[in-house]
């Protein structure tokens, strides 16, 4: 029989820290945009789906950014699911990961179970970290939800194998389900493991409940040693590298090199396999004894991916960044919607998406003849999982989907609760009651019963805005204050209103007693505009007003003060660095705060600042000294160019995060 129970784990975790209190209004910064010269070789429907509704903003969410590496032993709570053959470790406060899938029988983990919680910035928002399973929902790249709470519950499984709805009696199912933002889409993944089984089942389904089709995306990514042959039932691949070409390459050798090995590959790079149609949808990890993992799915979820991090410097430096050195590299092994992640797909309006997942050990020889290995991995794959039993598993499955939640076990967030008050939907079996509703949506709320945006206390930053088109209306016909104008205008811009969203802002200016939030948008818009000396004076002034603002509400010790100070003081110097305006910039810097100051993200700026000034010397010593850019961007090439600048030297191994050959 399945048991589910709580379980705390505690592991060196860095903290989260406070997210980012400005809106996100530039361009998403995402590698995986490919190049013009390869889309006219495409198949039709990729080509499509590559051009379908890429994500452009990160709006309405906020950018998770204050976190740092200073590791402390700190408790996490878990859910455990098990039954006499394997046990699935869950992390339902960051985005549900299944943290590690353990095989009783051979004492096996089946995957990469990372020894520390380091966040780096990897998903779409910034904090992610490596390990496990992870559900990607939403948009290209790893899930905004990745360090996010979920909401948990015990529901009812379907009996035995997983081949009959359950009369009450039968076993448990972990439900996870959550609201993704930026596609406003709820989202369930369920988890059981019917009795004696190998296998852990897992149930997707992702719903449209709006009138309008929606853009959607699902990758399952799975981490496992590097130290494996990764298998899947493909002849070719679409290779993806950092160079952003796309090319379709022979599988296993390419280049003259077996690319199913991860150690084969000097340098970062995706594999998307061509799965035949015909072919049944697996891929596997194994190592050289022939353990592993295999995960399998109902044919709906056709894509198979390797990622790997490559041989060379900057993917090892990756590999020591998000663990810790010494402990061993890892790989990816993925599912997918469709074919490649540079794709969305079209959910139709009051629709839904659902199929099934199996995670499970496989042994069976890695090496030899491609086509002979694959041949016997599908025979012992099929006499463990039977491919029928898969399908049988899924319609099992779907009259639990609607089932309603039992025992909470835990919480997410508040947002999909607000959406519901809001359109009435219902989503059987994934209830988002109004008990979860939180402070973060305490005004959205007000805006939605009392049609008026309540003033922030005591000068405080406005807070995150909703710009999905029901909010901007009510945002359209409230009382014009300064607040409203500000959330209009953020709202406006993310619809690619700009014009109206600078007129906004403009407007919430003139009677503004807290000019700063309106003052940093317009510079931003100005900065996307072609207007950078303009907007260097509109972050000064920003800045300046913030200052004073902070130091009237200095008495109430608000702790959100130096987040906005660091994040806006940050965004000022380079606006004022990139007019030249270097004594400027050193004023605020030195306003800043000490603690802020010693960051290694502001380390960074400090050191490019002393070079605008013509410091070299001083520039050079604060690399000398040392210090780690704690949300450096993947695929960042900032600090090499820097170094650059200011030695002929090769660039010193802990600052090499270069991940593509045209740096070497």
């Amino acid at each position: 029989m399945t048991t589910i129970r709580r379980e705390v784990l505690t592991l060196p975790a860095a903290p989260l820290g406070p997210d980012n209190p400005l809106p996100p209004l530039r361009p998403l910064d995402e590698a995986h945009r490919i190049d013009d010269r390869d889309r006219a070789g495409l198949p039709r429907d990729m080509a499509r789906q590559v051009d379908y509704a890429p994500l452009r903003s990160l709006l309405p969410v906020q950018v998770r950014d204050g976190y740092d590496r200073e590791r402390a032993p700190r408790e996490v709570d878990a859910l455990v699911i098990e039954n006499d053959r394997l046990r699935a470790t869950v992390l339902p406060g960051l985005g549900g990961r299944i943290a590690s899938l353990h095989h009783k029988p051979t004492d096996r983990e089946l995957l990469y179970v990372n020894p520390v919680l380091q966040p780096a910035n990897f998903a779409l928002n910034g904090a992610w970290f490596s390990g496990g399973i992870e559900w990607n929902i939403g948009a290209t790249g790893h899930t905004t939800l990745s360090c996010s709470p979920v909401h948990a519950a015990r529901v009812p499984a379907p009996d035995g194998r997983g081949h009959r709805p359950s009369g009450g009696g039968g076993g448990e199912m972990l439900r996870l389900w959550e609201w993704e933002r930026l596609r406003d889409l709820p989202f369930q993944v369920d988890l059981w493991l019917p009795d004696g089984s190998d296998f852990l089942y897992v149930g997707v389904r992702v719903r449209n409940p709006h009138e309008r089709p929606v853009p959607t995306y699902w990758w399952s990514n799975i981490a496992v040693p590097e130290d494996r042959r990764v298998l899947a039932p493909a002849d070719e691949a679409w290779h993806f590298g950092y160079e952003r070409r796309l090319r379709r390459v022979p599988v296993p050798t390419y280049d003259g090199v077996d690319r199913t090995y991860p150690f084969n590959s000097t340098y970062a790079a995706d594999y998307f396999y061509e799965v035949p149609d015909d072919r049944r949808r697996w891929i596997a990890a194994l190592d050289a004894d022939g353990h592993g993992l295999v995960q399998t799915s109902t044919d709906l979820l056709r894509g198979r991916k390797l990622f790997v991090w490559g041989t060379g410097p900057g993917g090892r430096r990756w590999q020591e960044w998000l663990t810790e050195p010494g402990t061993g590299g890892y790989c990816e092994i993925q599912a997918g919607l469709v074919r490649t992640q540079l794709e969305h797909v079209r959910l139709d309006a009051e629709s839904e998406v659902s199929w099934l997942e199996a995670y499970g050990p496989l042994d069976t020889a890695p090496d030899g003849d491609w086509h002979t290995v694959l041949r016997r991995a599908e025979d012992r794959l099929e006499a463990a999982l039977p491919r029928a039993d898969v399908d049988a598993a899924y319609e099992a499955w779907r009259p639990h989907a609607d089932t309603e939640p039992g025992e909470r076990l835990a919480t997410g967030s508040g947002w999909g609760a607000l959406e519901v008050l809001r359109a009435g939907w219902k989503l059987p079996g994934t209830p988002f009651d109004e008990d979860t509703l939180g402070e973060e949506q305490k005004p959205w709320l007000h805006l939605l019963r009392a049609g008026s945006l309540p003033e922030p206390e005591h000068h405080e930053p406005p807070g995150g805005t909703l710009v999905a088109r029901p909010w901007r209306d009510m945002l359209e016909t409230t009382a014009a204050t300064p607040l409203a104008e500000y959330h209009l205008g953020v709202a406006q811009w993310h619809g690619d209103d700009r014009a109206q969203a600078v007129r906004s802002w403009e407007r919430g200016l003139t009677s503004a007693a807290d000019r700063w939030p309106l003052l940093r948008c317009l510079a931003v818009a100005d900065q996307q505009d072609g207007h950078p000396k303009r907007a260097a004076d509109r972050y000064l002034e920003a800045f300046d007003d913030l200052c004073a603002r902070r130091a009237d509400a200095a008495a109430d010790g608000d702790s959100t003060w130096a987040a906005v100070t660091a994040a806006v003081g940050r965004e000022t110097i380079g606006a004022l660095l990139a007019v030249g305006r270097t004594a400027d910039a050193r004023t605020v810097w030195e306003r800043l705060d000490p603690g802020t100051r010693a960051r290694g993200r502001f380390r960074l700026t400090e050191a490019e600042l002393l070079a605008a000034e013509g410091r070299t010397g001083d520039a050079r010593a604060v690399f000398d000294e040392g210090f780690e850019v704690a949300d450096l961007r993947e695929g960042a090439d900032s600090i090499g160019l820097l170094w650059a600048r200011l030695d002929d030297a090769p660039l010193p191994a802990r600052y090499d995060f270069r991940m593509w050959p045209d740096e070497e």
